[in-house]
């Protein structure tokens, strides 16, 4: 379901506006439908712009603290001017792009705490512009994305957390102005460890994939060996055995600091 408000800047016997999605479930690179159905009020009212767009509520650190912040990062404008009669229902059907990038937010069957990714509408009438509630959507992986996830899993590697951080991933193809991690906690085998950070930097071809160790203290010390970037092909990855070439990866970096 939607949001239903009556508009703010119109007061009593205004319009009210109700945005519906048709389906929650959408991948990176997919389209989320619905519509917006305006509800005219009591007196005609010329409506001078409708828009939808995604929203997502990500990290920012600045001054020694962390806030939190709502990123517009895609946006659909639905025509032109139009009026709404008195009583008359206005309806408009949208089909919205998911950014290739766009952070997922299910996982393993489950909604990945804190990760809050919607669709929003504004209204604008009269000179003033009316944004409604977020509504909801759940980001799938990709079949790639979710070889690399699996591979964590046959490692015996667990879920620990995620969030969306405002910046830029250097050496990556990221254009939108945030990007995800999402944070394992490892087996015994390696106790070295602390956890491994994974983000997804995708395209319509193939995607950036991140990789960042983190390290307990004294074990061994900073380097870019605890750094690893790959690319996958989104349409040929099925070749690969990703656990194999993660374990492989931890394995020589273990081995180099004698903590395996």
């Amino acid at each position: 379901m939607g949001f239903k408000r009556l508009l703010a800047s119109m007061g009593a016997g205004g319009a009210s506006v109700e945005t519906e999605l048709t389906e929650v479930n959408v991948v990176p690179g997919g389209v989320v439908q619905g519509e917006v159905r305006i509800q005219g009020g009591s007196v005609a009212q010329q409506i001078e712009g409708l828009s939808v767009g995604l929203q997502a509520r990500v990290e920012v650190e600045g001054n020694d603290q962390e806030m939190k912040q709502d990123i517009e990062f895609a946006k659909l404008r639905l025509g032109g001017a139009f009026e709404v009669q008195a009583g008359a229902v206005h309806v408009v059907p949208f089909g919205l792009e998911i950014p290739w990038e766009t952070p997922i937010t299910m996982f393993a069957g489950r909604h990945l705490h804190g990760m809050n990714i919607g669709v929003t509408t504004e209204l604008e009438i009269a000179r003033a512009l009316d944004s409604g509630d977020l509504d909801p959507i759940n980001v799938h992986p990709l079949p790639a994305q979710q070889a690399i996830l699996d591979a964590f899993g046959r490692l015996g590697f667990g879920f620990r957390s995620a969030d969306m951080e405002r910046g830029h991933i250097r050496g990556t193809r990221q254009r939108l102005p945030f990007y995800q991690e999402i944070e394992f906690f490892p087996p015994q085998q390696y106790r070295g460890l602390n956890q491994v950070e994974l983000s997804f930097v995708a395209d319509d071809r193939e995607m950036d994939v991140v990789l960042e160790m983190d390290k307990k203290p004294g074990l061994f010390s900073e380097g870019s060996d605890s750094y690893r970037s790959f690319k996958v092909d989104l349409h040929d990855f099925q070749g690969t055995d990703w656990a194999a070439y993660l374990n492989q990866w931890l394995a020589q970096v273990g081995g180099q600091r004698n903590w395996l």
